[in-house]
């Protein structure tokens, strides 16, 4: 994926803050759409992932739905939903491959450890499923700060406080990591 477009998810929710106060809804609506429509340009120039494909394909299609569904009700309510569908996608991605291995993070572990021992294939399941219950949770927030929440409380947590959380877990999971690797000499 290119830098701009992560960067250009990872800032949605502070853009269309932004976006809203400045142009209005069809501000917010172009913007949704455009990062949508990059990312579906992007998938079509490099060809699909290894897997989660036809996921990124549904996520850019809502993003774009959404957008177009705000555009025409002239209300940004509906571009809020995105960290909802994003987080709903990986949720059934992680939770997916916990059902038909080998789970995401064994295969992004394999990348750097082709053999990974027994020991190794049971801690990377235990992390997809934490992975999996962090997705349900954030996509619960993500639908609370959209549905109830201001439009600064949705900035704020998706914009900021989940990327925080994302941080917290995955260093917290590099940590655990280390001791888990000398306990079982992987």
């Amino acid at each position: 994926m290119s830098i701009g477009i992560v960067v250009a998810l990872a800032a949605y929710p502070l853009v269309v803050y932004a976006v809203v106060g400045r142009f209005g809804v069809s501000g917010a609506a172009a913007v949704l759409a455009a990062v949508c429509l990059a990312r579906l340009a992007f998938l079509r120039l490099r060809g699909r992932p290894s897997f989660g494909g036809a996921y990124l394909d549904f996520v850019c299609a809502g993003g774009v739905l959404l957008a177009v569904l705000s555009f025409w009700l002239g209300d940004a309510g509906a571009v809020r939903y995105y960290p909802v569908l994003v987080n709903a996608a990986l949720l059934t991605v992680f939770a997916a491959s916990l059902k038909r291995p080998p789970s995401v993070v064994e295969r992004i572990a394999r990348l750097r450890e082709p053999d990974l021992p027994p020991a190794g294939v049971a801690y990377t399941r235990r992390v997809t499923i934490a992975w999996t219950v962090f997705f349900a949770l954030n996509g619960a927030a993500a639908l609370y700060t959209a549905t109830l929440g201001s439009l600064e409380t949705w900035a704020l947590y998706n914009g900021l406080l989940a990327y925080v959380l994302i941080g917290a877990l995955f260093g917290g999971e590099l940590a655990i990591r280390s001791f888990v690797k000398a306990r079982h000499k992987w």
